[in-house]
Order: C-alpha cells, then sequence, then structure tokens
C-alpha cells in the first residue's frame, strides 16, 4: 500500500461568472474546501502544486498568502488545457518520491468573457473568436495540416477528418453529443449551466467553426478545483472514515506529442490521447470494459467523438457505432461526461483537470446525488491541451 497514492479530499467551486472573486479568491475557496473534504490542516501539507494559465505564473505563491504560509515546496504550473491534472500528478510524483506524504494540487481560471477557446461561453453568450497573435510564431508557423490556429478551426477540422475516414459523423450527429452533455448538466449544480437543449436549437445556434455551433464548444467560465492526495502508508494510520472516502489513482499519465509524419506544425490530438489512454490501462491493470464512467476533454463536441476512439471506448473507427448504441448516456454502458463536460460545466482552463477527478470521485464515493452511477468502482478522467499535453487518470474506489 505504501506505494499507493490516494485522493483524500477534492473539491471544486461553482463554474460560472465569478465577478467578486479573483484567481486566488477561486483558489483558496477550493484548497480550503478540500482540506474540510480531507479532515486535515494546511500544516499537514508537504507540497503544493498551483496550476494557472492567465495570471502570471506566481498563483502558489499568493494563495498561500490566504490559506497559510508554512514554508514547503511550491510548484506553479502551466499546461494548456492539462494544466490541473499536471498539478495533480506533480503533488502525486513528489509523494512517491517519499518528498512527503501529503500533498496539494489546485487549479484556478477567470475566463468568464474571454474569447480564448474561440466561443465566448457555449450557447449562453454573445461568441467571440480568438484571434491569432503570432504567440508561437517565433518557434513555427500554425498554418499547417489542419489549416488554421483557433481552437474551434482545429477541433472542427479534427471532427471532419474522423468523419471523412470512418464515415457516418454528420452534422446532426455531432449535435447530438452536446444534446447529451446538456442534459446531463441539469443534474449538475455546480455547473455553469444547468439547461437542457433541444436538438433543434444546439443546430440552429451560431455556427462557430462547423460542424459545431456555440452550444457545441467550451463554456469559458470562472473556477477552481482542488485535491489533497496521501500516500497508503500514511492513510493506513488514518481514521476509519477517511479510508473509507479515499479514491486510489490507479494511474497517473501525462504525455506530449511523439513525431508523426503529417502533423508537424499542429499537435496531434488523436495520438498523445492514444498513448496515454494506453499507458494508464496498463498502470492500472484495467482495460476499457472495467470503466464504470468517464469525464473527457469535449471542449467541442467534434472532439468527444474522437476521444471515445483515442481512449479505446469502441473499436477503431467505431466511435459514431459507440455513440449511436446510447453506451455514452448516463445509463448507458459507458457514461461520459455526466457531469454536463466543458460545455455545460464549463472550461475555467487551469481547474478542469482537477474537476474531471472531482466528478469521478463523486461517483466512485457513491456522493453524486442524483446523478450518481449506482455501483461505480472505476473511473477515468481525461484533458488535452493543446499545444501540447494529455493528462489521463484512472482512479478506484477504496476496498
Amino acid at each position: 500500500m505504501s506505494d499507493d497514492v490516494w485522493i483524500l479530499g477534492i473539491s471544486m467551486t461553482k463554474f460560472g461568472k465569478h465577478p467578486d472573486l479573483d484567481i486566488v479568491d477561486l483558489a483558496a475557496r477550493a484548497a480550503r474546501a478540500a482540506l474540510d473534504d480531507a479532515g486535515v490542516g494546511m500544516d499537514d501539507i508537504g507540497v503544493l502544486a498551483a496550476g494557472n494559465l492567465m495570471g502570471g505564473g506566481r498563483l502558489g505563491q499568493h494563495l498561500q498568502k490566504q490559506i497559510g504560509q508554512t514554508g514547503i515546496p511550491v510548484y506553479n504550473v502551466t499546461n494548456a488545457c492539462a494544466t490541473g491534472a499536471t498539478a495533480l500528478r506533480t503533488a502525486v510524483m513528489a509523494i512517491k518520491a517519499g518528498e512527503c506524504d501529503i500533498g496539494m494540487a489546485v487549479g484556478a481560471e477567470k475566463l468568464s468573457g474571454a474569447g480564448l477557446l474561440g466561443a465566448g461561453g457555449g450557447a449562453k453568450s454573445d461568441a467571440t473568436v480568438f484571434e491569432p497573435t503570432g504567440r508561437f510564431g517565433a518557434v513555427t508557423t500554425l498554418d499547417g495540416r489542419v489549416g488554421t490556429e483557433t481552437m474551434p478551426g482545429v477541433f472542427a477540422q479534427i471532427g471532419m477528418e474522423y468523419a471523412h475516414r470512418y464515415g457516418d459523423a454528420t452534422f446532426e450527429l455531432f449535435a447530438r453529443i452536446s444534446e447529451k452533455n446538456h442534459a446531463h448538466s441539469t443534474l449538475n449544480p455546480l455547473a455553469a449551466y444547468t439547461k437542457r437543449m433541444s436538438l433543434e436549437s444546439i443546430m440552429n445556434d451560431v455556427m462557430i467553426a462547423y460542424p459545431n455551433t456555440r452550444p457545441m464548444c467550451s463554456a469559458n467560465c470562472d473556477g477552481g478545483a482542488a485535491a489533497v492526495v496521501v500516500s497508503g502508508e500514511r492513510l493506513r494510520r488514518m481514521d476509519p472514515e477517511q479510508r473509507r472516502r479515499a479514491v486510489k489513482i490507479s494511474a497517473s499519465i501525462l504525455t506530449s506529442d511523439p513525431w508523426t509524419d503529417g502533423c508537424q506544425v499542429l499537435p496531434d490530438i488523436n495520438t498523445l490521447t492514444r498513448n496515454a489512454a494506453e499507458q494508464a490501462y496498463r498502470a492500472a491493470g484495467v482495460t476499457p470494459s472495467d470503466l464504470d464512467l468517464v469525464e473527457l476533454h469535449d471542449c467541442f463536441a467534434t472532439a468527444e467523438l474522437v476521444h471515445y476512439d483515442n481512449l479505446m471506448l469502441c473499436a477503431p473507427g467505431e466511435a459514431v457505432s459507440f455513440f449511436e448504441s446510447g453506451a455514452t448516456w448516463r445509463d448507458g454502458r459507458t457514461p461520459v461526461n455526466v457531469s454536463g463536460g466543458l460545455q455545460s460545466k464549463g472550461h475555467p482552463i487551469a481547474a478542469t483537470g482537477i474537476a474531471n477527478i472531482w466528478e469521478v470521485c463523486h461517483h466512485l464515493r457513491g456522493e453524486a446525488a442524483d446523478r450518481q452511477i449506482e455501483g461505480a468502482t472505476v473511473g477515468l478522467a481525461h484533458v488535452i491541451g493543446l499545444g501540447s499535453a494529455c493528462g489521463v487518470h484512472i482512479l478506484e474506489r477504496a476496498a
């Protein structure tokens, strides 16, 4: 048990617009709630990993001023949309290295009103498009195989590439994926948007980048999430209730793009996700058929479809059939994005990776209220950052 790392406490703020809170406030709220959930204090924490993309790179030190300065190591983490998952992995690695036996990972972001992801708030606000800034221009041009640097364009064309290669992926099918996620969100009180949307309204909304309309895009919003992790050896000495609610991190994997012949200009979101999934299943000793639920990075409806395949939830090329079978609905055999996904729950970038894990943990603990997947024992959380980084965590319920 001593080599295992467990989630002892986890929390997320409600995602949405928080004009009265700054990034540090959001992080502090999440951190304090995670400590309370874990039943420990800041003086028990041996390492802090703080994830933030937009705030200047010193969230960890600022956060300490609100929740306690104890002289511990602080890692400030930035890794695109995989920032939160990377922060968690940083804390996990510190524990595995024997540097401490309890650590905390926090992710927080303020994005309400921003156009960074290319669609301002899913189905709920005026659409905005992220204008190219040349941020990466000193390294490489971004007019490559996919043909655009805007995230809506990248993921739209990746979805269309899948449709061209395997057939049957229509505009309506992508819209039905979004319909599912918006339906799931109605059971999640912490989601930014909890409104069920009809297929017609989704298809007739503002087109951002075909085939993704506004409701099919991740919702830019504010939010924070935090997790307290503990070594198996320390957990064994804790009280029975802490041990009962602890969730085992059976795999914590981070990948980046390998070299591939046709995609050296823009990231290959498929290969690094598949590589991460393969490593995670091997590390955890499980197969995709063992999963009771999946929270995957549905930054766009097209992304969700291709990640069914990349995470091996279906046979290669069978993502459309997998979705058509009803498997991904809450009452299906492999529920996907029961939280509502990024399209409804929201996507405050650095918080997302931990928030996806928060959702899985609550089902494994039996604490997901009306959206509970009964009997859930194994779940997978996935995020991908265009740039590139992919994080996959496999979680298991305590025996």
